[in-house]
């Protein structure tokens, strides 16, 4: 008799608490294998493939396209094949139940499960035998197209009146702090989700509504304001929403939603200006030798070559020098202790422009890299960032920031460090310029290098020999010579 079983939107590590459906890879009806990958989804630091733990027919999908679900809420059903002869344990199943990945169905036969929720999270069960689903053992007990699961509406519900006592239909942590940050109780709010679960939408709305008084429209489900209090009609009626973003009627004003990466961006760059007392300092360099020995580098032939070595490459190699030089900057400021910390490895990070915004890889243990194997790291990652398949770990944990913002034609910049780091190297483009060489005027390969540093790690001095010995290998590639 085949079961059918939820499969829940399962806890993709990071401390993220929720996720965008990019794309769903399957529809109502099709048959899936075990850890088939179901749906794509997007958090605030990478795109993932979301694999389902079962084998069986796909009975509905929860949300469309664009929509944002909380960590456990569910993402399909699956109806599976129960029989005493199926292969995997109850420890296999409770496994994947316990990550938040599935619940436990109708019916006590046992199922078959991986275990795996997502490559790299999950859970560390023993992976369990497989066996292949016969379409035909489930489709009995399902049509052969079921219609998609319908996403509950964000439409205006009858006003809560009061609060209700009990519990808060609130899964997702961060619509609590969001709600505690600006003193509004969930209670008197009807949420937008599935069995009316609050959505960090429903809470925002509430608190537009609250900032704008009674003369913005109230937001779903929130408490009707005081008798005898009307609402007045929104000024600028909105004529619809998408993923893309909301156009409102008679104007040419568009507002897009502040989510996922373009959302964590933005959340840290705040923080960063918040809490970080930086300053900037730069200077001109003249890259003409650098740029000859990158070309000595690539010009090898036989055995000794190697894959070509770009200008980031040594940059990089240039930075991890520098900050063996000045630990200070490859450091972190504990608030709560008031410590600074000086951290025992370079974890450099590297800005990389992508369609779906700006991302920073992290090229990991960089002090003990040789500018090649840099170079390669750097490579693959911004391969894996345009692909959008970067790993939440490939894109924390950086420790220092190199910004290649020359690439964009500039010669200047004042970077924002990507906070809680301590600094951040900005390289303009190098651009043929008037320069005084060896006493005469030539025409010389020159960049502009600019340091944002936290002034509380360190004082002008320090910022100062850092920059300067970063530009010093720059025109005299040789003095790297020194720490190879």
């Amino acid at each position: 008799m085949p079961q059918v079983l939820e499969f829940k939107l399962p806890d993709l590590g990071e401390g993220l608490t929720e996720a965008e459906i990019v794309r769903w890879l399957v529809e109502v009806g099709d048959v899936v294998a075990i850890d088939q990958p179901v749906v794509e989804v997007e958090t605030a630091k990478a795109m993932v493939e979301v694999p389902c733990p079962y084998g069986g027919v796909v009975t509905a999908r929860f949300g469309d396209e664009g929509s944002e679900l909380p960590v456990g809420a569910p993402l399909l059903t699956v109806a599976v094949s129960v029989g005493a002869d199926a292969g995997a344990s109850e420890e296999g199943a409770g496994a994947a139940s316990g990550s938040g990945s599935a619940g436990a169905g109708s019916g006590s036969g046992e199922v078959e499960s991986s275990g795996n929720v997502l490559v790299g999270y999950g859970t560390g069960a023993p992976v369990a035998r497989r066996r292949r689903v016969r379409p035909t053992a489930v489709a009995a007990a399902v049509p052969a197209r079921v219609p998609v699961a319908p996403v509950v509406p964000v439409a205006a519900p009858d006003p809560v009146p009061d609060a209700v006592p009990g519990p808060v239909a609130v899964v997702s942590p961060l619509v609590r702090k969001l709600a505690r940050q600006h003193d509004l109780d969930l209670r008197k709010l009807s949420g937008s989700g599935r069995d009316g679960l609050i959505l960090r939408a429903d809470v925002e709305s509430a608190i537009r509504a609250l900032a704008e008084g009674t003369s913005a429209p109230m937001p779903a489900g929130f408490a009707a304001p005081a008798a005898g209090v009307a609402p007045e009609p929104e000024a600028v009626p909105v004529s619809g929403a998408s993923s893309a973003g909301r156009t409102v009627e008679g104007s040419a004003a568009q507002r897009i939603p502040l989510r996922g990466v373009r959302g964590a961006v933005a959340d840290k760059l705040s923080r960063s200006r918040r809490e970080i007392p930086d300053a900037t300092c730069w200077v001109d360099a003249d890259a003409t030798e650098l740029m000859a020995a990158r070309a000595a580098m690539n010009s090898v032939a036989g055995p000794a070559a190697g894959p070509k070595v770009s200008v980031l490459a040594l940059l990089a190699r240039i930075c991890t020098a520098a900050l063996a030089r000045f630990p200070e900057l490859n450091s972190t400021v504990d608030l709560e202790a008031r410590e600074i910390v000086r951290l025992p490895e370079v974890h450099l990070g590297f800005a990389a422009q992508t369609e779906r915004g700006l991302v920073v890889p992290v090229v990991r243990g960089a002090q003990a890299r040789n500018a090649e194997s840099i170079g390669a790291e750097i490579a693959r990652l911004t391969e894996a960032a345009r692909a959008g398949r970067l790993t939440p770990a490939e894109l924390t944990g950086g420790t220092f920031t190199l910004n290649n913002y020359g690439v964009f034609g500039v010669d200047g910049s004042t970077p924002i460090i990507n906070h809680p780091e301590a600094a951040m190297l900005g390289v303009g483009r190098i651009v043929p310029k008037p320069w005084v060489h060896q006493g005469e005027l030539a025409v010389r390969q020159v960049v502009q290098l600019s340091l944002t540093f936290d002034h509380r790690v360190c004082d002008g001095g320090t910022a100062g020999g850092f920059l300067r010995y970063i530009a010093d290998c720059v025109e005299q590639p040789a003095v790297l010579l020194r720490t190879l």
